[in-house]
């Protein structure tokens, strides 16, 4: 018990408590008959640390360990999900703590309120009040998808967020590894199990169509987690994004003119083609309306001072992912652009477009 204690990082004392509760019962023998952890008792004790390590409590340990549907894989892909979620929001923290130096900095008075959001101790929170209060369902972009449903009755969504492009007519269930968004999810939406898309507790062919809407690029294995849509669902429909096309960060004016670090946050994202083989299925151009009601990263397109409003920028994880420094840059250049009419000599032939193909795609297979 001692050697395992040195290996885990433990103490002795913790790992006989993790016995006297059952949570982790060494199971072998020695040759003098002391009691030893053979291999599947370390590989639990592994699943144990991680979990605790992550913030859970005891007993909701158990339950995930315990768990008969999930294995070592299951855990690891569930550890890892949390752990990209958590990394997700100490970026978030961090830009926030940059904004409030940069603000100090230039003695502008920071409230007590502020410093408590800016410090963490409300700031995911504020996101997802953020990005219900701007991420809304686009009636022109819900007809695509929900055609593409075409007549199924059982609906998986997954990465569903606060519940956006879930259909009413339909039985739905959602997947959502985030607490804080399943916590913006409205009453009266569909029940929602806390899962990763890489790992999903169903089994094979549980529903008619598993849907996932602007969330592939959040996964940390997408790849991994559209062949699991493919393996509970006898159909795919996916919104996501190309970067196939060849300049494609020339599409959008906003990547091309003031923010050329999107396409580093999109460096390691699979093809559109390597997406598509992964289900099986096919793309279809989704245009963006003039007037999205969804405001995803490219929905202002022919609205530019949207990008200018602070809690705009916050329901895009964009920003947060390009970090404090890009965005302050292309946002003043934006702001100097537009008070100076350059924008406008560069892009006025936006004004007499309805919408714009600017990279989604549906997939459906």
């Amino acid at each position: 018990m001692g050697r395992v204690a040195e290996l885990a990082g433990v103490s002795v004392r913790t790992l006989h408590h993790y016995d006297g509760v059952g949570l982790v019962r060494p199971s072998a023998r020695t040759a003098a008959g002391y009691r030893a952890y053979a291999a599947a008792d370390m590989e639990r004790l592994r699943e144990v640390l991680a979990y605790r390590r992550l913030g859970f409590g005891l007993r909701e340990i158990a339950e995930l360990v315990d768990d008969p549907s999930a294995d070592a894989v299951a855990h690891l892909r569930r550890q890892r999900s949390l752990l990209l979620e958590r990394r997700a929001r100490t970026d978030t923290m961090v830009a926030a703590i940059d904004r409030e130096l940069a603000a100090r900095a230039k003695g502008v008075r920071v409230t007590p309120e502020e410093q408590l959001e800016m410090l963490g101790a409300r700031l995911y929170d504020t996101i997802g009040g953020a990005y219900t209060a701007t991420r809304r369902t686009d009636p022109r972009i819900a007809a695509q998808i929900w055609e593409a449903l075409a007549e199924a009755r059982t609906v998986l969504n997954v990465g569903a967020g606060t519940g956006s492009y879930e259909p009413a007519d339909r039985e739905v269930t959602a997947v959502e590894p985030s607490a804080v968004m399943r916590a913006q999810r409205p009453p009266g939406s569909a029940p929602c199990v806390a899962a990763a898309a890489e790992s999903l507790p169903f089994a094979d062919r549980s529903f008619d169509v598993a849907m996932a809407v602007s969330t592939v690029h959040h996964w940390g294995d997408p790849l991994a987690g559209l062949r699991e849509m493919r393996r509970v669902a006898r159909r795919v429909v996916v919104l996501t994004f190309d970067t196939d096309e060849p300049g494609w960060p020339d599409r959008f004016w906003l990547t091309r003119d003031y923010l050329p670090e999107f396409t580093g946050v999109l460096a390691e994202f699979p093809s559109l083609a390597g997406m598509a083989d992964a289900i099986g299925g096919r793309a279809e151009p989704v245009p963006v309306p003039w007037d999205c009601a969804d405001g995803l990263f490219e929905a202002y397109w022919r609205r530019p001072e949207a990008y200018l409003e602070e809690r705009v920028r916050r329901a895009m994880s964009v920003w947060t992912r390009v970090g404090p420094e890009a965005e302050g840059r292309a946002v003043r250049s934006l702001g100097d652009d537009l008070a100076s009419g350059r924008w406008a000599e560069r892009n006025g032939d936006l004004a007499g477009l309805d919408a714009a193909d600017l990279g989604l795609r549906l997939l459906t297979a």
